[in-house]
């Protein structure tokens, strides 16, 4: 079985679903390598993969944002990515335009000599690299070694055409649709970085591995031979390119693990208060609005009597302790995949660990997007009837009541989305997307990459 290594960045969301499937490689025979920045080597363990340290970002995130260690520069453009998000959609992806001009590709020569040297030692048959870490893509370009691609967020994110351009939705919401201007200035900054970093790219390769074709469009830079999709294949998606095999898991999460015997008492208690429960948590970044927080907490405990809410409000927790009580539990973070079997709803920000997750669980959910690929993510969750979007930044508190009382209602009486496209596989709702998410996973990935990859080394 062949040697795998696999590269993630520093951030828990998708380091997470990538040592899922280095685990699932693991189990497949494959020998696994799991190469991150320290503080993520307890995932290379859980997998069951070997360590390697490797840092190629200097940004990072261990769990919540804010109490990850940064430098100024990073935590400067953290509280700047964090007042954007109040201005709206366009403000929060111009500003992220603008950021990766600073971060996405630091130190590309320092991750093309760590990568060498990884290549050196361990003589991997082939590497998995995600997606949005384009320094290792590069890298691993002009060291021309086989790697598979994995996506960790909206399908999109691998462009799919001359029209597609990274950090501009594939497509809106109903409830935050940006008027032309904006969209313009939006699509103006995502042009000029294309263009940037396509030329940053081709000189980058000229230099370091000049007889190697030229890598092309920078944000469009994957994997020939296999791209992973933590991502159902919906029917609507765009078409991707021609090239590699795609394998759409549907979800990258581990078979849940139960409850501890303090989160079954939490839940017991908030059972007997209410009937149902849901669940709040909105990422590891955005935990830091706890102004949306708060509303989405009093909507339901002013509006859906019958109802009670857990809470996961990263370093804003003792800022809502407030909120705490008979109906609502307020802790810093959640086990989430685990809370999921045992919820009835959930209120997210349209990230695609969050919305996989629930549709394997078969939850239904309120989806508050407000950055990246999660406007993208929030237009599929609608459009599946797996979720209902509303804009965070007028959310109020009777938005939050009427709006998880639509997802309950139309679980039960729905028979496909809101625009009568059903689920995949012609499922709809809930139910019908779990059963078929299910379907698939990280075991099936594992699987089905290597096979692909080993038809692509094989006649290498």
């Amino acid at each position: 079985m062949p040697r795998v290594v696999v590269v993630s960045p520093p951030f828990l969301s998708h380091a997470q679903p990538l040592s899922v499937l280095a685990g699932a490689l693991r189990d497949r025979g494959a020998d696994v390598h799991f190469a991150c920045a320290p503080a993520f080597e307890h995932l290379a363990r859980r997998a069951g993969a070997d360590f390697v340290p490797l840092s190629v970002t200097r940004n990072a995130n261990t769990g919540v944002a804010e109490a990850t260690r940064q430098d100024a520069g990073e935590a400067a453009r953290l509280r700047e990515f964090l007042d954007a998000t109040r201005e709206g959609a366009v403000a929060t992806l111009l500003t992220q335009a603008r950021h990766r001009r600073a971060d996405m590709l630091a130190d590309p020569e320092g991750v093309l000599e760590a990568l060498r040297a990884t290549e050196r030692r361990l003589r991997p048959d082939w590497y998995v690299v995600d997606q949005l870490s384009y320094p290792v893509t590069l890298a691993l370009h002009c060291l021309g070694v086989p790697y598979a691609t994995f996506c960790p967020g909206h399908p999109s994110y691998v462009l799919s055409g001359p029209d597609s351009w990274f950090g501009v939705p594939y497509a809106w919401p109903d409830a935050v649709r940006p008027d032309p201007a904006g969209l313009a200035e939006l699509y103006a900054a995502a042009r000029d970085n294309d263009e940037v970093f396509t030329g940053l790219f081709a000189a980058f390769a000229r230099a370091h591995a000049p007889a190697r074709p030229a890598p092309g469009r920078a944000f469009a830079l994957s994997s020939a031979h296999a791209v992973v999709h933590a991502y159902p294949e919906f029917p609507w998606l765009p078409t991707p390119p021609r090239g590699p095999v795609r394998l759409f898991a549907g979800h990258m999460a581990a078979p849940p693990a139960a409850l501890d015997a303090e989160w079954g008492a939490r839940l017991k208690g908030l059972r007997a208060a209410g009937d149902r429960v849901v669940l709040v948590a909105l990422g590891t970044f955005l935990s830091a609005r706890d102004d949306v927080l708060r509303t989405v907490v009093r909507g339901v405990l002013e509006g859906l009597r019958d109802v009670s809410v857990v809470v996961a409000a990263g370093e804003r927790a003792g800022a809502l302790a407030d909120l705490a009580g008979e109906r609502a539990v307020v802790v810093r973070s959640v086990p989430q995949q685990a809370l999921l079997e045992h919820v009835d709803a959930m209120v997210h920000h349209g990230g695609g660990n969050s919305f996989t997750e629930c549709l394997r669980a078969g939850v239904p959910a309120l989806v508050l997007p407000f950055s990246s690929d999660q406007f993208s993510v929030a237009h599929d969750a609608e459009r599946s009837g797996a979720g209902v979007v509303r804009d965070p930044n007028t959310l109020t508190p009777t938005d939050v009541a009427a709006a998880l009382e639509t997802l309950w209602n139309a679980a039960q009486t729905r028979p496909s989305g809101p625009d009568g496209v059903p689920g995949p596989e012609g499922l709809s709702g809930p139910a019908g997307l779990a059963a078929s998410v299910r379907e698939h996973g990280p075991d099936w990935a594992a699987g089905e990459l290597l096979t692909a990859m080993g038809r692509a080394v094989s006649g290498r």
